[in-house]
């Protein structure tokens, strides 16, 4: 792939016109300074650093609110007493690492839970408005039927970390929460369960917490359920095993999408062949419609989809199998990642009825596409299709721009962008010189 230089001045500026989509206003939080040191570029970029450790990363989901209000997890100086990587967040990082916030230029540690909280990771899955985050944290006790340290839900409010607890069992999961502190997820009770769907040995729960109390969501029949969204009205997205009955080809029992409101669970089915328990959720907007992916049931593969309250829509592919969608915004717009025919994939934007490719610039192969804002503005990344050569890209009017080229010189490589706000702000990963992972902010200088 040809190297990918910083553009200059004038080049820079047509991209500026070209990317705008709406103005944007800079809160009093930003640096007038570091602003108008950028102003020849797009947009100013902020590494989000670390806690003390070499690597920071974005835990389950890209956390990003607005205006200048970010979440992530980042390694601390200790290394982790209960092994090399025990909470997943990063592929063979021996260092704990803990739930920051970002904030008008300061980073602030929100720590875990247990005695000893140093001890103990924790990483974020949502933040809101007000810069309250929902995640997990460990909490310094042996899970005797997972053999691992347990982890519980997790309420970070005003810097405050709160433990949500369980449903009778040892572990819970946070994934989401809205601006009223409504916060869902997947919690144990204490009923034995070969088929959980997170292999905690017992029943795994949709729940959701408010107001100090954690109330099991129920399935649509089966075992075990997973509560992945919440809206501002309230509106649970999630997935729930609808039979006890294991599918043979895959051990599990089927799964279906269910949307929780007014007090009751409402099977939104699948596109024939059931959904996975991960990426079959990945959206869920104000207006309660619903994006992920979904098995078909007469060919192979799996399609995007989108519950647009009356049903459920197979978005399809760009010629290949396979493709699913990874964000929806207020409007009904989607994006996503599908196969062409030749087996290579592309980011795609979905409207009103059609697949819009949102391909890789010239001498790359592959794009994702990994989030979308309110001027249907998509960010992802592009590369050779096996994990190199990435670069973290945006896209307006469906034109595939490096985001490495929109920014001052520096030495941090940014390889995926993750997460756009409305105000253009935008949050991703970079690699250092030293191959070391760091959380990078873009701020809009237009």
């Amino acid at each position: 792939m040809p190297s990918r230089t910083k553009l200059p001045m004038p080049v820079a500026l047509v991209l500026m016109a070209a990317i705008i989509a709406a103005p944007l206003v800079f809160g009093a939080a930003y640096s007038v300074h570091a602003v108008r040191a950028a102003s020849l570029y797009p947009y100013t970029l902020v590494d989000l650093g670390t806690l003390g450790g070499p690597q920071a990363g974005q835990g389950n989901a890209p956390s990003l609110s607005g205006p200048g209000v970010a979440v992530g997890t980042a390694d601390t100086a200790m290394i982790d007493p209960y092994g090399i990587n025990e909470n997943g967040a990063f592929n063979g990082d021996p260092y704990v690492q803990h739930t920051f916030l970002w904030r008008g230029g300061v980073l602030t540690d929100l720590g875990a839970l247990g005695p000893v909280s140093a001890n103990n990771s924790s990483y974020p899955n949502g933040v809101n408005a007000e810069g309250d985050a929902a995640g997990i944290s460990d909490n310094g006790t042996i899970d005797p039927l997972v053999g691992g340290e347990e982890t519980n839900a997790v309420l970070w409010k005003s810097g405050q970390i709160v433990n949500l607890g369980t449903l009778g069992g040892n572990e819970s999961q946070a994934f989401a929460l809205n601006n009223r502190d409504q916060v869902v997820g997947v919690a144990a009770n204490a009923i034995p369960d070969p088929l959980s769907m997170l292999g905690w040995g017992t029943q795994s729960r949709a729940f959701l917490w408010k107001d100090g109390s954690m109330r099991d969501l129920g399935t649509l029949g089966g075992p075990d359920s997973f509560a992945w969204n919440i809206n501002a009205g309230g509106q649970i997205a999630g997935v729930s095993y609808t039979s006890a009955i294991p599918n043979p080809l895959t051990g599990q029992p089927p799964t279906d999408v269910f949307l929780w409101e007014n007090g009751s669970l409402r099977d939104l089915g699948s596109l024939g062949g059931g959904v996975p328990t991960f990426d079959g959720i990945r959206g869920l907007n104000d207006r309660g419609e619903v994006v992920g992916m979904s098995f078909l049931a007469s060919a192979p593969g799996a399609h995007p989809f989108l519950w647009n309250g009356k049903q459920m829509i197979d978005l399809g592919t760009l010629g290949g199998q396979n493709g699913f969608a990874t964000g929806v915004n207020q409007n009904g717009v989607v994006v996503g990642i599908a196969q062409l025919a030749d087996g290579t994939h592309h980011a795609f934007l979905w409207m009103n009825g059609t697949m819009h490719d949102l391909p890789p610039l010239a001498g790359s192969r592959c794009s994702n596409g990994n989030a979308i804002n309110a001027q249907d503005v998509v960010v992802g990344r592009d590369g050779d299709c096996h994990g190199g050569g990435l670069a973290a890209m945006i896209w307006q009017h469906g034109i595939p721009h490096d985001l490495n080229t929109l920014i001052a010189p520096t030495t941090l490589d940014l390889i995926d962008a993750l997460s756009i706000n409305d105000r253009g702000e935008i949050i991703g990963e970079g690699v250092l010189p030293n191959g070391n992972v760091h959380n990078f902010l873009l701020i809009p200088n237009f």
